[in-house]
């Protein structure tokens, strides 16, 4: 027996029925399949969207790292140049601009971390004008070496206009060199001071 014949023999209410059901799923059919591709164009777009903002942060990171290292660069290269005796440093800047440093004192060395040494030497200056005493610390500061101003102390002079009595800090930083391992162990983790240099 055919479709068409087994239609045939239906009665009205039931060949509505079917019909009915048709209907629905036909419309059903109509509606599902744009709903399905959508939702895979907007699961598409999303996975296209975090690849891009993967890519994205990459590109940041990169830039980061690139940065990251010339600081670093930048840092070896400034404790490349290790800073003179400070108590001749500082004579000479003092001499510069006609200053003199009437006596320096140095201190202990105090050490930061496993990789830098502080050094401290502390002068006293008398009837230091504030020009002379300005262009001094602006040279000292602005030597190339990796040197700072740690103290400073100011005493105006009595009954004297632009005279002071001046105690003078200057702490050189000195780098360690790098420890050269005895035999390379190829398999072992990186050490720690290999770790991102930090400046004290």
């Amino acid at each position: 027996m055919t479709l068409r014949e087994r239609l045939d023999k239906l009665e009205p209410r039931e060949r509505r029925l079917l019909t009915i059901l048709v209907g629905f799923l036909g419309v059903l059919v109509f509606l599902l399949v744009p709903i399905g591709l959508a939702s895979i164009a907007s699961g598409r777009r999303t996975e296209n969207q975090e690849i891009r903002d993967l890519l994205q942060q990459i590109y940041e990171a990169s830039g980061k790292v690139s940065e990251r290292k010339a600081q670093k660069d930048a840092l070896l290269a400034r404790y490349a140049r290790p800073a003179p005796a400070l108590a001749g440093f500082i004579e000479d800047a003092a001499k510069q601009q006609g200053l003199t440093a009437a006596e320096s004192q140095d201190r202990p060395d105090v050490p930061h971390g496993k990789k830098y040494t502080e050094r401290v030497t502390v002068v006293k200056m008398h009837r230091i004008g504030m020009l002379g005493l300005a262009k001094m610390l602006e040279r000292i500061e602005t030597s190339g070496h990796p040197v700072a101003v740690t103290k400073l102390n100011i005493k105006p002079r009595a009954g004297e206009p632009d005279s002071y009595e001046v105690e003078l800090g200057v702490s050189a930083f000195d780098r360690k060199g790098d420890p050269q391992p005895a035999s390379p162990a190829p398999s072992a983790p990186p050490a720690a001071d290999e770790q991102e240099e930090q400046e004290p």
